[in-house]
């Protein structure tokens, strides 16, 4: 009998200060996880280079989160740059023109686009703020959400609370949606203000969950993340 494979629906999200600590982490929690975001705030820690050795050397999927955003030929270049390392998701900001441009520089490769719809950590009051349109926080993301994939998006990133409304959306068949601001419960929310338990981000229809803080700065990073999959495998 082959051995389990870990659950794929949880992604840990790697947001610690460099490439050392990333494959520490990734060493402890060994082969209970095989899903890993890398992000912006370790691109100058090495982050490219943690998720090359975490892909091509240990195995594992890896979602670059950069979110890119910025003319059409700008972002298909920066895209082609990045699918040339044969990673699995990549974000973008959800504009159309910003989709168009990144499937243009992912054609013929693997790498999945994911459109950010609104950042999870945001709220009405940051939108105000940001000068973006009025209107009510899920249907915002319901508009941009349907905007990105009518651009040809793979999929999505938005908030455990608007999961299932996304699902919803004819736009929304065969997509991925991707949530973070997952928080087991009780759980410290830091800096999100749109959450969701991993069950209930998956009930809502994610595909998969991101969780960072709750397991790298957990006393037991491998026991926290044992926790979540227990809670997951429920769904």
């Amino acid at each position: 009998m082959s051995p389990r494979q870990p659950d794929d629906r949880l992604i840990v999200a790697l947001d610690v200060p460099n490439v050392v600590a990333g494959m520490e982490l990734a060493e402890t929690l060994n082969d209970a996880v095989s899903f890993y975001k890398i992000g912006l705030g370790m691109l100058t820690g090495g982050g490219l280079a943690l998720a090359n050795e975490l892909k091509q050397e240990h195995g594992k999927r890896i979602f670059l989160d950069m979110k890119f955003f910025d003319i059409g030929a700008t972002v298909e270049r920066a895209v082609r740059g990045v699918a040339q390392f044969d990673l699995d998701f990549l974000t973008v900001h959800g504009d159309p023109h910003v989709v168009r441009a990144a499937k243009e520089g992912a054609a013929g490769k693997d790498l999945k686009i994911l459109a950010v719809t609104i950042l999870t950590s945001l709220d009405r009051d940051d939108l105000d703020a940001g000068l973006i349109k009025p209107g009510e926080m899920k249907d915002l993301v319901l508009e941009r959400a349907a905007n990105a994939l009518e651009a040809g998006a793979d999929g999505v990133i938005a908030s455990p609370q608007e999961a299932a409304l996304i699902r919803a959306l004819p736009q929304a068949e065969n997509r991925l949606i991707v949530t973070p601001g997952v928080r087991p419960a009780g759980a410290a929310l830091g800096d999100q203000k749109r959450v969701a338990t991993p069950a209930q981000a998956l009930h809502d229809g994610a595909d998969h969950i991101v969780v960072g803080r709750p397991i790298y700065a957990a006393e037991d990073p491998r026991a926290a993340t044992q926790a979540i999959l227990s809670e997951i495998a429920k769904v």
